[in-house]
């Protein structure tokens, strides 16, 4: 059962990854969903994952509020895919650069800290990189809607790609036998 709840969770945060280009509202929804599924997974009746109720809970806040915000965003900014492939694939970045926390520290709550900042950071740098273009012109810094559209976007892409890095945190850091 363990390897049937791992296997629909990764499909389900593939899915949630590619509803960031055009359902975004559903992302967030979808990648909690296999977070919590994750949480399911035992071995010999021990949970695979340490996902306690408190890191559920905190998700699940964010999920419902990053839900609304993308439900509450005018229908034309809800409809744009603009430079969501710079944006998801930074945030991709980041989370693979923010994993590296693990060489420099094994305080787990430093590492959860660096994932977030790193695909925050990433979401960030993507998005900068999208303004260079001549397609990100519109949005570039300056033009009064970079900040709009960077939230916009990044917010419920963020939320989308920090729930697999949880899970990818705490999987690390049972591998490498830090106290959890």
């Amino acid at each position: 059962m363990a390897v049937f709840l791992i296997i629909l969770s990764s499909l389900l945060w593939l899915a949630s990854v590619w509803c960031l280009y055009g359902r975004q509202a559903i992302a967030p929804a979808l990648s909690y969903t296999a977070l919590v599924l994750l949480s399911f997974a035992s071995r010999d009746g021990m949970p695979l994952l340490p996902l306690n109720g408190a890191i559920l809970t905190w998700w699940l806040c964010m999920t419902v509020v990053v839900i609304f915000i993308a439900v509450l965003q005018p229908e034309p900014v809800r409809r744009q895919t603009r430079g969501m492939s710079y944006i998801i694939g930074g945030g991709i970045a980041g989370l693979a650069v923010g994993l590296l926390g693990f060489t420099f520290t094994a305080g787990l709550s430093l590492l959860y800290a660096c994932m977030m900042l790193g695909v925050v950071a990433g979401i960030f740098m993507g998005f900068l990189l999208y303004t260079n273009t001549p397609d990100g012109n519109a949005v570039r810094p300056g033009s009064g809607h970079f900040f709009r559209y960077l939230l916009a976007k990044g917010f419920p892409s963020a939320i989308t790609l920090m729930n697999p890095g949880i899970a990818l945190v705490l999987a690390i850091a049972i591998n490498n036998s830090y106290s959890i």
